[in-house]
């Protein structure tokens, strides 16, 4: 069984405007996670540091963040970050430039954990429609160049639609799970946070993590999914 979480985690800003990366980290812990995508894990301006700094990961938790190199002090690449447990080996690690109107991108990793390899996107996309079916569909192109291996594609989609625009697209070669509506941590309304899977997986069970510490950590909750292996 493999525990694979999506956090949204706002730059470690809270619901009360205070940015505590030790709220965050908090929550990550509750869920004890084998392998984590982060979205808005760096700072938004300047040298664009982790938000979510790497020495508190390393020494407060089982985690440890896949090395992108993109910047010195970041986890991630336009806030995209990957964490997996400890012990993992990392296999293969790249960037993905997609085509943008803001500043967002998608990060990729395969990696052997206690389980087997796995590969894992983790994704922020667009406020526009189009703009993200242009990124999804690029996506899927560039999984589809890469060596066969079980996948899992997750992150904040940023899109309301049930099952249009780049729900669709992604749909066509991955399953969802059924996590449920993880914005607003006030009032969730919508299901912006996904997780999806290749064949080579079944979902055992899937959720939106709603605890007091994760009410308070961001504006969304982090969705999860168990998965076993075909």
């Amino acid at each position: 069984m493999t525990l694979i979480v999506s956090y949204n985690m706002r730059k470690a800003i809270g619901i009360d405007r205070r940015r505590r990366p030790e709220r965050t980290l908090e929550v990550l812990c509750e869920l004890d996670p084998d392998v984590v995508a982060l979205q808005e894990a760096d700072r938004r301006f300047g040298a664009r540091i982790a938000a979510l700094p790497q020495h508190l990961i390393e020494e407060h938790s089982d985690l440890t963040p896949v090395p992108f190199g993109v910047r010195a002090l970041s986890i991630g690449w336009h806030g995209n970050a990957i964490l997996v447990r400890k012990g993992a080996t990392i296999l293969h690690r790249e960037v993905l430039h997609i085509p943008a109107l803001e500043p967002r991108g998608a990060v990729l990793a395969e990696v052997e954990l206690a389980s087997g390899p796995i590969r894992i996107l983790g994704m922020h996309l667009d406020l526009s429609g189009l703009w993200r079916r242009r990124q999804a569909n690029a996506i899927l192109a560039h999984i589809a160049a890469r060596p066969a291996m079980p996948t899992v594609m997750m992150g904040d989609l940023n899109e309301w639609t049930a099952a249009g625009g780049c729900l669709r697209d992604f749909g066509r070669d991955f399953r969802f799970a059924e996590c449920g509506r993880s914005f607003h941590t006030r009032r969730p309304v919508a299901a912006l946070d996904r997780i999806m899977v290749s064949d080579d997986f079944d979902i055992a069970a899937a959720g939106v993590h709603m605890s007091l510490s994760a009410r308070h950590a961001s504006d969304h909750f982090p969705v999860w999914a168990r998965l076993t292996r075909r």
